[in-house]
């Protein structure tokens, strides 16, 4: 990167560009850096990032760690590989320092708008930027055993029959290019297989981007997809990447994609066909490579029956089909969940409860799951807290959304 300093009072510098989906901080940290004469711009997530580094205005980029769209380290190397002239800063909540930029100094735009953020939040830097493998894969079990066990996904914990056939068919699928369907219900961790398959496959290294489709408004949902140019419509005053282009090179998972209105299923189609997308106001398509995994709780061979999802999208989409069962389904996994779940919280909160009591253990597999691992994931978090000074977790601890404890229920039902 640049070894030259930024003055940010010379006339005309470029500005420094603040990612973070918190608005009231980006406003805040702009205005403090304008009564400054420091220019900076904004961006609420990883692909309007891209988008404004584009323009090529930018010097520096300070990161919050956590965006809604893409996982900040894989950001992080987008940007330095299409962008290396640009300084790349993480806000993290561990270190008290800067960090610093890829030439190993802190220019005098950026350490202003360091030294803001520090009065403005809890905002501490680290010094390195985080292993984009560690943060995909938090906890790799261990390989198999004599016991017959199969090493688990990157990130995922549990041996039961049906779990052990997802584990079977990631490894098989990852290395190709096949398009993959997940389904399940909600909660049961289809995001997480969807990590791991691509953590397994050769395009480890590139992005991983996720589109929830059920959160994007249909009005907005194609240039959110596919991008625009400047000027392709009212507000449109810079041009923008797509989710799609920005996971050239890596996987893109479309979750929920159920809810996809037919008029964008066509547009998915397209680019499942010929590999080719179009940025609204432009005559231009542009070759795109992305493996596509999709993600869904919807029936969608009756959807295709009743006319509400197109039969040529689902036969491209479910090439390689992957069902996660619920977690009522594979009982054998609640306690070593569980065990898991107590363990990372204890680390976590700094606590001694290492252990799940007889009791407690009887309550959980009891329970029914409707909300499946995440489900499993709460109740955990909560009985840690609700444990205190015990040496382990009891069954009145354990609380189930508007059902109150364990033992509550207990009471009521022998009442």
């Amino acid at each position: 990167m640049t070894n030259s300093a930024f003055n940010p009072l010379r006339k005309n510098p470029r500005s420094t560009l603040i990612a973070s989906p918190d608005s009231l901080f980006r406003k805040h940290v702009l205005q403090q850096l304008a009564a400054r004469n420091c220019l900076a711009v904004e961006a609420c997530g990883g692909a309007e990032a891209l988008a404004v580094l584009e323009e090529g205005k930018c010097q520096a980029l300070l990161l919050d760690p956590i965006l809604p769209d893409l996982d900040v380290s894989e950001l992080v190397a987008i940007v330095r590989a299409r962008h290396p002239q640009v300084e790349v800063h993480v806000l993290d909540g561990e270190y008290g320092k800067p960090g610093l930029g890829g030439d190993g100094e802190m220019h005098t735009a950026s350490a202003e708008a360091f030294r803001l953020i520090q009065n403005s939040r809890e905002a501490r830097i680290p010094t390195e930027l985080p292993d984009p493998h560690r943060c995909a894969a938090p906890s790799v079990p261990p390989p198999a055993d004599e016991s017959g066990e199969i090493e688990a996904l990157p990130g995922m914990t549990g041996q039961s029959e049906s779990l052990r056939r997802v584990y079977r068919l990631v490894r098989l699928v990852a290395p190709r290019q096949t398009a993959v369907l997940l389904t399940g219900e909600t909660g049961t961790g289809k995001e997480l297989v969807a990590r791991a398959l691509h953590m397994l496959s050769p395009r480890r290294d590139r992005p991983f981007v996720v589109i929830n489709c059920a959160a994007l408004p249909e009005p907005l949902m194609e240039a959110e997809l596919f991008g625009y140019n400047r000027g392709a419509f009212t507000g449109a005053f810079q041009s923008r990447l797509g989710r799609f282009q920005v996971a050239h090179g890596g996987t893109l998972l479309l979750d929920e994609v159920g809810d996809l209105p037919l008029s964008m299923q066509a547009k998915l189609l397209r680019f499942l066909q010929e590999g080719e997308i179009q940025r609204l106001g432009s005559p231009d398509t542009l070759r795109v490579d992305a493996r596509i995994i999709a993600a869904t709780n919807a029936n969608l061979t009756r959807m295709v029956k009743e006319g509400r999802f197109r039969d040529d999208l689902y036969y491209r989409l479910a090439v390689f089909p992957i069902e996660i069962e619920p977690l009522r389904s594979r009982r054998e996994d609640i306690v070593l969940l569980g065990q898991y779940f107590l363990n990372r919280f204890s680390e976590e909160m700094q606590s001694s409860i290492r252990a799940l009591s007889p009791a407690a253990v009887r309550a959980l597999e009891r329970h029914t799951w409707p909300g499946n691992v995440r489900e499993l994931r709460q109740v955990i978090e909560r009985a840690l807290i609700l444990a205190e000074d015990h040496l382990e977790i009891q069954p009145e601890h354990l609380t189930w959304d508007g059902e109150g404890s364990y033992s509550e229920r207990n009471l009521r039902t022998t009442a």
